[in-house]
């Protein structure tokens, strides 16, 4: 699938209020574009591999592929049966080689790190509902030995890690000191429909705990192993206790990377402002959930839900209007020493308009945050000025950012630098040897900020492998003709006709719906919100949005939509009595009244219901 064509950093730039011009700027190199290889499942990392493949994973998948950079041609290494990938953000993950595979040393080993199912280790006492794919889900750190093409003899390094529905982190390398590290993110607790659950990046393990192997307190953290497993005995002492922490205090760190110095990297997601760029430091506290970004005080509190006066199950979460009840601590109130970014993608005052209309309705395509998905350490020649740059892919806006470093690594030194925007999720970033090549995947589906500033669900290259080879500077006239604004898109309510047959109104009963809150909280609400708007993966399901594009349709078609495409990672997995009650509980949200007549998927009447 090579489709090449010359592909300019220099596209016209759309209103975007997040990226002032203090900390963002276009890109002036030009990059070819070829799309390598499309159609993959959801493909995670990819690393460039000494046979000169690109090593993949495919999340929800279960298979690491091999894929030759030059024609596409593809190559299971393995399928992984014991993966579980019941969301969007568990499966098959994190996946790093050993420095000498390929070399005759008889190390050729590849590391992964995915989600399962263990029983043995019994339900996690976070999720108590006994139908909820999340209450036996844990991960594990698995090595495998590579040969011929395959991956076998795979051996449990560490299992029993903490996971869950939102913020699993994942991302694992091999470290310049024969140890792994792995970052662990803090299960999107404290927001959306797991607002209820206190965030706990700065819990730190206790001696019994880790006696016990009972990882729990390992959310928000990053994570440093010997090869078997065990703690490392120069693992920081943190309150006493030496363990797997090696940093804490992080919220959804997808990036990590090492520098030919030993300067580790990471990145991580922030709430609606401060994407973190970090430089990780052995022991070191990086403030979350009580600072976003520095200690400056912007835009952001640390509003505790779950220790609400008013019970938490009473209320309904929500980032921009929090609730009287909900304490809320500024970031001046975090005492304790905290090591600072090297920048945030990006920081906004206090009293920023976090509703912006061209998102109609979807807030947090349009937040200041950019979804940053993973981060590589770029030092070469390959691309004229970029001696030493950290790469990070972005989920928000399709675009690769490039930021300078100073000579020893340890700050930034200029601007970040945007280039490739478009419209798709950018997962992760693999460089040529020769550095003239910067490959990126990407999500199969999701959603993105489209080219004109609102937003789209249509990916413009699905589950792919695309390669940007460096042609060209670019020149101060293009800079300035791709400064020139686009008007942003605006989404208009529909006004549409019905076109249904002696149309009916919908009915559903008030025991559906309850049985369908149950129901949407645990396979839902992590994408679509716990209020069907607040989600960060999913469309909303209520308000102006779900008007748009659900008015004059049939309740059949809102029927069929949830049964064939939810939960994404396993479409038509619940019964059709549960996919029935989350419908009637979408109608209920939605503020059509409840009656006696159950809604029955099996009845014809569904055709006839008009959503109107």
């Amino acid at each position: 699938m090579n489709k090449a064509f010359l592909f300019t950093a220099l596209l016209p730039l759309a209103l975007f209020a997040q990226d002032s011009p203090d900390s963002v700027t276009r890109g002036t190199k030009k990059f070819s574009k070829r799309v390598v290889i499309s159609g993959l499942a959801n493909p995670w990392e990819v690393t460039w591999g000494p046979d000169g493949f690109l090593w993949i994973t495919e999340r929800s998948g279960k298979r690491v592929t091999r894929v030759n950079p030059a024609n596409g041609e593809k190559f299971v290494a393995a399928t992984i049966d014991e993966v579980r990938a019941p969301g969007g953000q568990d499966g098959l993950l994190g996946l790093t080689l050993h420095p000498e595979l390929g070399k005759g040393t008889g190390n050729d080993f590849v590391y992964a790190f995915y989600t399962y199912e263990d029983r043995a280790k019994g339900p996690d006492p976070l999720v108590p509902d006994p139908k909820s794919p999340y209450h036996f889900l844990y991960g594990k750190i698995v090595r495998f030995h590579y040969a011929d093409g395959r991956l076998s003899n795979a051996s449990d390094i560490a299992t029993g890690l903490p996971t869950g529905n939102d913020h699993t982190g994942g991302r694992i390398k091999f470290g310049p000191d024969k140890k792994l590290y792995l970052t662990i993110g803090d299960m999107g607790h404290n927001q959306l429909g797991n607002f209820c659950l206190a965030a706990e990046p700065q819990r730190l393990p206790t001696k019994e705990e880790i006696g016990k192997k009972d990882y729990v307190a390992y959310v928000g953290k990053s994570l440093r192993f010997n090869l078997d497993g065990t703690i490392p005995a120069d693992n920081p002492k943190l309150n006493g206790v030496v363990s797997h922490v090696y940093t804490y205090g992080h919220r959804n760190p997808q990036g990590l990377d090492f520098a030919p110095d030993g300067n580790l990297y990471s990145s991580e997601h922030g709430p609606k402002t401060d994407d973190e760029v970090n430089r990780l430091v052995k022991g070191g506290n990086y403030g979350w959930p009580n600072v976003a970004g520095f200690r400056d005080g912007n835009a952001f509190e640390y509003a505790r839900w779950s220790d609400a006066k008013t019970p938490c199950s009473q209320l309904k979460f929500s980032d921009l209007a929090i609730h009287p009840s909900v304490p809320r601590e500024q970031e001046a109130d975090f005492k304790p020493k905290m090591v600072n970014p090297l920048a945030t993608m990006f920081t906004v005052k206090t009293g920023f308009n976090f509703e912006d209309p061209a998102c109609n309705g979807i807030n947090y395509i349009c937040w200041p945050t950019t979804g940053v998905s993973s981060l590589e350490h770029y030092q070469s020649k390959g691309v004229p000025g970029w001696d030493r740059m950290l790469l990070m892919t972005t989920l928000k806006r399709g675009s690769l950012y490039v930021l300078p470093l100073a000579p020893n690594g340890k700050a930034a030194s200029g601007k970040f630098q945007r280039y490739f925007q478009s419209e798709n999720r950018y997962r992760d970033t693999a460089v040529s040897p020769d550095g003239k090549t910067i490959y990126i995947v990407t999500d199969s589906s999701g959603l993105t900020e489209s080219n004109d500033g609102g937003v789209t669900r249509n990916m413009a290259d699905k589950g792919a492998v695309l390669a940007f080879t460096y042609e060209r500077e670019g020149t101060a006239e293009e800079v300035s003709e791709a400064n020139k604004p686009r008007q942003r898109r605006q989404e208009l309510a529909q006004t549409s006709k019905s076109t249904i047959a002696n149309a009916i109104p919908p009915s559903y009963t008030k025991v559906q719906s309850a049985a369908g809150k149950t129901a949407y909280n645990a396979s839902c609400a992590v994408c679509h919100g716990n209020t069907m708007t607040n989600g960060t993966m999913g469309t909303p399901l209520a308000d102006r949005y779900f008007k748009n594009n659900w008015q004059t349709k049939s309740v059949r078609a809102l029927y069929e939509k949830s049964r064939k495409t939810m939960p994404p990672a396993a479409p038509n997995s619940l019964q059709a009595d549960v996919y029935a009650n989350i419908v009637a509980y979408i109608l209920e949200t939605n503020g059509f009244p409840s009656g006696y007549t159950p809604l029955d998927p099996n009845s014809d009447a569904l055709d006839r219901m008009e959503i109107k």
